[in-house]
């Protein structure tokens, strides 16, 4: 993927974050990018809130799948994009 075909801003519409009562850490955020119709929800999960995986989903209509191909493809290359939205989420933890 080149730069031209990465988005430009990303605009976060909501976030979340829990934790279970094994210590497990759930957070989705719903974001949307300019040059992009589609809108996405990211799941992050993690045991320990070290190690995360996560998961993208659209999170309403149009539904461009060529479109959620090249957001899973940025994310997955760029660090700054995925600590961005976890932090987000990170944010909103209870105290």
């Amino acid at each position: 993927m080149t730069d031209q075909n990465a988005p430009q801003e990303v605009h976060i519409q909501q976030a979340q974050m829990t934790r279970d009562e094994n210590g497990a850490y759930l957070g989705q955020v719903v974001f949307g990018v300019d040059g992009q119709t589609s809108v996405y929800e990211i799941t992050f999960h993690s045991k320990r809130g070290k190690e995360w995986d996560y998961s993208l989903h659209f999170a309403g209509e149009p539904r461009v799948e060529e479109e959620m191909l090249r957001m899973d493809a940025w994310i997955e290359e760029n660090d700054d994009l995925f600590d961005y939205l976890l932090d987000a989420a990170w944010s909103k933890l209870p105290e």
